[in-house]
């Protein structure tokens, strides 16, 4: 061989491996730009992804422009179909990321090839039109974070459950993470139960069947939803009068097409395109399993992004007609991601619903539009600003998911608060209360426009500057809280005990419940099957993503929970 043909040999490997380096930072051009393509990439990572990412903001994973630019169209492709390969295998993007969102990605298997090189279209048209830089595996804190477990470890405890599975419900977009959600026990006390699948569907259970109690999309002509896991049909309640009045409650997003809203937290550079409402159903007859009847709408909520929006609404149970908390309505709102997209001033104060939990009287009629009433009791009521949302009864939280009430300890609120990076809550709820967030997580401090992911230590004089929650659990546990209940039924070992869960990955605890909370621990509540064989939600239900949520029907006090990743819902049967 020539030294001349070694010298072109070695050109065309150097220029191989240039181009091989040139690729891979430069992978936009792999991606098709057709304009129908990346619309079905947008819809797909609606679906999909927006939960969890956005393009150039935090959520509860990295933001995901210019990824496209960075990695192999085969490498993503990978990543997304089994992320904790890539974890294993020692990738370190994949490990500086779990650092740093305390999560592992869920696999999405069930996505073919076309459909993900169409997300990757979408991503990557986007980081071109915005000219986005990857996320850097090295960032540049200007505070000093704390890393590793903040708080005590979640106890194991020897207490364990049996479930039944009671029924299965349709799975009605099986491309999406909607799904069941919210269950409530029919006022009659009848053992008839009612679940909403946040697709639009209010079922009625009985005897082990399933019968469609009212459609949303057939009675709301904008009803949304998508993108993400929080829209569509919110949460409901039956109205505590139900049996004479025939009243009941329901929350449902709907597409933003100009409509007017009570409260509105949006700017021509900040509008998302859904609103949230509130409306009140009247029953013709309400022997009849199916809805027949009217609706009026309450309250209208338009916030600046998908995420965290309005959550639970609930009537505190079993009250005499004589409380003066009596068939007053309980609801939460979240921060709307607005601490996501930077823009923290837009809560976390009066003149503001983000982070709130509300309370209204649907019968009154002294709030801004007249369709329902502000109460006396509530803390802000007779402020002389207008400006001041009166009807927020407590304020502070990043995601207000769940609320419930210990009717031993005079009907005293427990609410969870879904948290960013590092710890999930479970706060006792008073009359004005400041839950700090998002100038707090957990007991700790967040300097929200440096770093949303990081914590700090606070001075001992900054520790009461707002109420702390009661109970706490470190990422290194779980990643979303999923509130539960006070159990008060026949199963002795429960009894006196919060029951609760994570959402993502199904694990159960328990605190125990006294007047005093003289116990502030977290402990696990295993499950049992075939007598003494140790389970979990997961291998139940084949599923690393459970979806779940505890629920409860305090007429017969039963306790029950949901896994929306397969619509079933399960029945506790004993506790040893």
């Amino acid at each position: 061989m020539t030294k001349y043909t070694q010298y072109i040999i070695a050109m065309v490997l150097l220029l191989g491996i240039a181009f091989y380096f040139f690729a891979r930072k430069n992978t936009a051009g792999m991606y098709s730009t057709d304009e129908a393509v990346i619309l079905e990439g947008q819809q797909i990572y609606a679906k999909n992804c927006l939960s969890c990412h956005g393009i150039q903001d935090d959520g509860f994973g990295p933001p995901l422009g210019g990824i496209t630019s960075l990695l192999s169209k085969e490498e993503l492709i990978n990543f997304i179909k089994n992320p904790l390969k890539a974890m294993e295998s020692g990738n370190e993007r994949a490990i500086a990321m779990n650092s740093r969102y305390k999560r592992i990605m869920p696999p999405f298997g069930h996505l073919v090839d076309a459909d993900i090189e169409s997300i990757l279209a979408y991503i990557a048209h986007e980081t071109k039109l915005h000219q986005i830089a990857p996320l850097s595996l090295r960032r540049e804190n200007k505070i000093t974070g704390l890393t590793g477990r903040l708080v005590p470890p979640i106890k194991k405890s020897k207490l364990k459950i049996t479930l039944e599975e009671v029924i299965a419900l349709p799975q009605l977009d099986s491309t999406s993470n909607l799904g069941v959600v919210t269950l409530r026990p029919h006022p009659s006390g009848d053992g008839t139960l009612f679940a909403s699948d946040q697709n639009g569907i209010i079922y009625s259970i009985a005897n082990g069947k399933a019968i469609t109690f009212l459609d949303m999309k057939e009675q709301i002509k904008d009803f949304q939803s998508g993108p993400g896991i929080a829209t569509g049909l919110g949460s409901f309640d039956f109205h505590p009068d139900f049996l004479t009045n025939g009243l009941l409650y329901i929350s449902h997003a709907e597409t933003h097409k100009g409509q007017l809203a009570d409260y509105a937290i949006a700017s021509d550079s900040l509008q998302s395109e859904v609103q949230w409402v509130i409306a009140e159903w009247k029953m013709d007859d309400i022997s009849s399993n199916t809805f027949n009847g009217t609706h009026r709408e309450l309250l209208r909520l338009h916030a600046p992004t998908f995420a965290h929006g309005l959550q639970e609404l609930a009537f505190i149970p079993e009250l005499e007609k004589a409380d003066l908390d009596y068939g007053l309505l309980y609801f939460g709102y979240g921060d709307g991601g607005s601490n996501n997209i930077h823009q923290p001033q837009l809560g976390h104060h009066l003149q503001s619903f983000l982070g709130t939990i509300m309370r209204i009287d649907p019968a009154g009629s002294n709030s801004r539009n007249g369709h329902y009433g502000i109460p006396e009791s509530n803390p802000f009521a007779n402020g002389k600003d207008d400006k001041i949302v009166k009807e927020i009864f407590a304020y502070g939280f990043r995601n207000p998911h769940h609320m419930s009430w210990d009717k031993a300890s005079d009907n005293r609120m427990i609410a969870t608060d879904i948290g960013e990076a590092n710890l999930e809550e479970l706060n006792i709820i008073e009359n004005g209360g400041d839950y700090g967030w998002p100038n707090r997580e957990g007991e700790y401090g967040i300097a929200t426009l440096t770093d949303l992911k990081t914590v700090f230590k606070l001075k001992e004089t900054d520790n009461d500057l707002y109420k702390n929650p009661f109970a706490e659990y470190d990422h290194e546990e779980g990643n979303a809280i999923s509130g539960g209940y006070v159990y008060e039924g026949k199963l002795t070992a429960l009894q006196n005990k919060y029951i609760f869960g994570d959402i993502v990955n199904g694990r159960l605890f328990y605190v125990n419940i006294d007047p005093q909370i003289s116990d502030t621990a977290i402990y696990e509540l295993g499950i049992a099957q075939n007598g003494t064989e140790e389970t979990t939600l997961q291998e139940l239900c084949n599923t690393k993503r459970l979806h779940l949520r505890v629920a409860y029907d305090h007429i017969n006090k039963e306790l029950y929970l949901i896994t929306k990743h397969d619509s079933k819902i399960w029945r506790v049967t004993s506790a040893n």
